[in-house]
Order: structure tokens, then C-alpha cells, then sequence
């Protein structure tokens, strides 16, 4: 049944993608005569209507007529700018997840039998009416007993087994089109393995309410974001109760006109927060589209960002920083022959990469847009671009990086449409100042000399016996006494004790002072005696 279920279902997305003229694409990608064959002898080909309209436009109609799935699936196209012609990410961008809600009665269902002891206990009021609704899950209205305001966020009924399906057919449809010389540039089945997992991360609200929560964390007390608290008593796997963001839409250019909001802090606090986020927090909002984001007017002059739907989130490791901080840096610098050596350094090229030949390309990346006004110059739109010209030198696929270039374009898109003028540089120049301090820091040293204590420990342990065998070889060799060795294994020992000494107290003068410096003298008097006698 499940078959027969699925081959209706393949059926169904092959009259569509007819029906908008979708198979011409076929041939500009090379497909084989037998391809064509079977194209042709499909009947609803031969009395289609003709269609005049541009290919990215035809792509974004087929998948709003194949439904909410697909549409989400679209979405996620339009963020990999990387892998999709411009006209087709463009038009794809222009999706909308807007799809009819579930009824009342199901929502009531679903409520009934995640909290078996009823919803009246937790909740006063629960609107069952949804407040809106997208291709995953719904959100409705509610009021706590306690009397604050939430939202419940509740997963589509029965979506697991419509998922399985649908990916099933996708992946059927990505290895079909990973036959094709071209379209394997596409990487088409990367593509739907990375939807795949955004889909099953988004349905497990249990993982969205921790993101959440450890965001809000990281920003407690600030003054220019809010964050909602999660109600982790009443959460389930189906099923996410946070507190209900008050706030205007963050394209509603009007009504922010009308409060009197200060558009260009709006627009720097925006830059501030995603900067703090990436390399101070390393953990960024990875979906700032719109719909997602709210203001606070309540202090016109300083307006707060109100974010939710953490869903999809985005985290760099120390590599990445790092080297991202020193690309930008020598960009300024038009130091293009770092930029290149950060590229391979970092791994994102194979290092057998030609400096050279790179910082060449490079070259002609930058220096067109090297000299203009710092509010012309979109940072989203040069990663792009770097990324693009290292994809010509076999750059390996980073996903996290690629997440990162889109929130940065949606950022910076967001943060123009509010404040024309917006410096991104002068924005964000405090921030990684501060991170660049944070990392030179003595502190930062002992954090990570104390992180890496375990290993070091394990190193300084394995030592001994490595130097015994050394030693008793020797002495094999050079019939060396006893006694000397016993000597030089004992000095040895009070070196890697002293040693010992030495990190501890690096690791404590962050903390004690007095205590530090008490503990690295005895390390050095320990090393002193400890030194071999000529």
C-alpha cells in the first residue's frame, strides 16, 4: 500500500513539473536520449498550455502547486546561493510558508493527549484557533494558570509519515539528477540531505526550546534584545509553550515611523547582535528572516529586537573565527595574499592550493569593491564571492560557513532596508575588538591551558615510560650504570613535576594571584634541583 501510495505520489510531482515546462531544463543540463524518451511518451506533455515565463519563476509555481514540503524545501534552495544560478535563488527566496492551519478540534486532540491530566490545570485560556500556521507546525495563543502569556507551538499531526515519503521521493529525484555531468555541480543529493536534516531538526521542539533557552542565556539582562523564556515544564517532543513576544514586525517600516523608532540604532544594534553572536557566543539565529524578528518600542531612541523561531541555529568552531576575523581584516588591508593563506590554512581549500594562482583570484574579487564607501559594500555579498572563487580551487564543502554567509546577507539586507547609510564595519568594529582582546588574553590562555588539562595530564603521564625505554636503550647501548639511570629517571620526574607546577599555577593566576605566583615559584625551585649534574 505504502508503495503503491508513493508511486501515486511520484506520479503527481512528474504532471507538475510537466505542467510548468520543467523537463526543458532537462536538456540544458544534457540529458541522455533515453531521458527524452521517456519524457515525450508521457501523455500530459503532449496538451500542456504554453508557458512564458523565466525558469526560476516556473520552479518557485511547481513547488507552491506540490505543497508545503516542497515550498519549505524551496526555501532552504534559496539560502545556498552557492549551488542555485542567481535568478533561480532570487525567485525562490519569494516562498512563502504560509499554509492553511489544522482544524480546532485536531489541535484540541493533540493537547488532550500530550497532557493526560487535561490543559486545564496548566493553562487558563488556549485559543484553538491557530494564530498562525506554516508547513511544520502551528502556534496559538494561551495564558498560563499562573497568568502569563504564552505561545503553544504545536507539530502537524500525522507530518512524520508525509516526510518519509516525500524525502524518499527527493532523494529518488537527487540521484536521478546527479547523473547529469552538470548538474552534479548542483551537488543534489548534499542538497536534500541537508533539507532533511533542517526538517528533522525542526520537528523535534524539545531541541528548538533549548536553543532558545541557551540564547536567552547568553544575552540575559541586555539591552537590546529579548528573548523568550521557555516554559520547559509543559514542553514535549510535539509540542513548545514559550513566552508570548509582544512587538511590532520588523518590516513594518510605518508603524515603526509611527513610535518614533531610531532606525539607525535599530539597524547597528541588529549588526552588534549578530557579531556577538558569532564570535563572542557562538551561537547564532541562523533563520533572521522577517517574520521571525520583533521590535520592542518601548524606548523609541533604543529599541529592543524581539527574536523568535529558533529552530535553525548556526555555531563556528575557533578555526573558523579566527580566520574569518583575519580575512575580513586583511580585506581591509587589501591584503589579498592572506586572505588566500587563510582559505588554506583554515582547510576550507585543499593545501596543495597555489597561493599565488588563489590570491590572484581573489584579487579580482575585491579590489572592484575595495575602495568604495563602507555603507556600499555588502560583507554578505564578498563572502559570496570568496566562497565562489574558492569553489574554483576545489573548496571543501563547509555548510556551517554557508549558513553563516546567508543569516550575514539577511542581516545586512534587513539592516539597509532600515537604515540606508548603515556602516557594517563601524557596527561591528566594537565587537570584534572586544572578541580580539577576549583572545589575546591571559585569561583566555589559562581557559584554554585549563580546558586542555586532561590531555595534558595524560601527555605529562606518558612520559616517563617513554623516556625509561629511551634511557634503558641507551644504557644497553652504552652499558651505562644503574646508578646513573636511577639518577636521570628520578631528575626527570622532578622535571615533569615542576612543569607540573608551573601549569597549575598559570592556570590559578586568573583566580589567586598570591596563590599562583606561591605555586609556579615551586615549580621553578623544583626544575632548579631537578637540573642534570654535568
Amino acid at each position: 500500500m505504502a508503495t503503491i501510495r508513493a508511486l501515486r505520489r511520484l506520479s503527481s510531482i512528474l504532471n507538475v513539473f510537466i505542467k510548468f515546462h520543467l523537463d526543458e531544463l532537462i536538456d540544458e543540463l544534457g540529458s541522455s536520449n533515453r531521458s527524452k524518451l521517456f519524457l515525450f511518451l508521457m501523455p500530459r506533455r503532449w496538451f500542456r498550455r504554453k508557458i512564458d515565463l523565466p525558469r526560476g519563476e516556473r520552479i518557485r509555481l511547481a513547488l507552491e502547486e506540490l505543497g508545503p514540503l516542497y515550498v519549505k524545501f524551496g526555501q532552504s534552495l534559496s539560502t545556498r546561493p552557492d549551488l542555485l544560478p542567481e535568478d533561480i535563488a532570487k525567485e525562490l527566496s519569494k516562498l512563502q510558508d504560509d499554509v492553511p492551519p489544522f482544524s480546532e478540534e485536531l489541535a484540541l486532540e493533540i493537547m488532550q493527549a500530550s497532557y493526560p491530566d487535561g490543559i486545564d490545570g496548566i493553562f487558563s485560556e488556549f485559543d484553538a484557533k491557530a494564530l498562525a500556521s506554516a508547513s511544520v507546525a502551528q502556534a496559538h495563543a494561551a495564558r498560563l494558570v499562573s497568568g502569563e502569556e504564552v505561545i503553544v507551538k504545536i507539530i502537524r499531526p500525522n507530518i512524520w509519515d508525509q516526510i518519509e515519503e516525500d524525502m524518499n521521493i527527493l532523494l529518488l529525484m537527487a540521484n536521478l539528477l546527479n547523473k547529469f555531468s552538470i548538474a552534479k555541480r548542483l551537488k543534489p543529493i548534499e542538497v536534500v540531505k541537508d533539507y532533511q536534516k533542517t526538517v528533522l531538526h525542526e520537528l523535534d521542539l524539545m531541541r528548538e526550546a533549548a536553543n532558545c533557552s541557551q540564547i536567552a542565556r547568553n544575552w540575559e539582562g541586555s539591552e537590546i534584545i529579548k528573548v523568550p523564556q521557555i516554559h520547559w515544564d509543559f514542553c514535549r517532543k510535539n509540542i513548545l509553550v514559550q513566552e508570548r513576544i509582544r512587538g511590532i514586525p520588523i518590516d513594518d517600516i510605518e508603524k515603526l515611523k509611527e513610535f518614533g523608532v531610531n532606525f539607525e540604532q535599530l539597524a547597528k544594534n541588529g549588526v552588534r547582535i549578530f557579531f556577538t553572536q558569532v564570535f563572542h557566543h557562538n551561537l547564532f539565529h541562523a533563520d533572521m528572516h522577517p517574520g521571525n524578528v520583533f521590535v520592542d518600542v518601548t524606548d523609541p531612541n533604543n529599541p529592543k529586537y524581539a527574536a523568535v523561531d529558533f529552530g535553525i541555529v548556526g555555531s563556528l568552531d575557533e578555526k573558523d573565527r579566527e580566520y574569518l576575523a583575519k580575512s575580513f581584516n586583511a580585506f581591509f588591508e587589501k591584503d589579498y595574499g592572506q586572505i588566500a593563506t587563510n582559505f588554506i590554512s583554515a582547510g576550507w581549500v585543499p593545501e596543495e592550493t597555489k597561493a599565488n594562482e588563489f590570491e590572484s583570484a581573489i584579487r579580482t574579487v575585491c579590489d572592484p569593491i575595495a575602495d568604495k564607501p563602507l555603507e556600499d559594500i555588502s560583507f554578505g555579498q564578498l563572502l559570496f564571492r570568496l566562497f565562489e572563487t574558492a569553489r574554483d580551487f576545489n573548496m571543501v564543502n563547509q555548510p556551517q560557513l554557508i549558513q553563516l554567509e546567508k543569516t550575514l546577507l539577511n542581516i545586512e539586507g534587513l539592516g539597509r532596508q532600515l537604515y540606508p547609510k548603515l556602516d557594517l564595519v563601524s557596527s561591528a568594529k566594537p565587537v570584534m575588538e572586544e572578541w580580539r582582546k577576549e583572545q589575546l588574553s591571559i585569561t583566555n590562555t589559562f581557559k584554554k591551558i585549563h580546558k586542555d588539562l586532561p590531555e595534558i595530564k595524560k601527555t605529562i603521564e606518558s612520559i616517563p615510560p617513554l623516556m625509561r625505554k629511551i634511557l634503558e636503550d641507551e644504557e644497553n647501548k652504552q652499558n651505562m650504570p644503574q646508578a646513573d639511570l636511577t639518577y636521570f629517571v628520578r631528575q626527570l620526574y622532578m622535571g615533569i613535576i615542576g612543569v607540573g607546577f608551573l601549569i597549575v599555577g598559570a592556570i590559578l593566576i586568573g583566580f589567586n594571584q598570591l596563590a599562583a605566583f606561591s605555586i609556579v615559584a615551586i615549580g621553578l625551585f623544583i626544575l632548579l634541583i631537578s637540573k642534570p649534574k654535568q
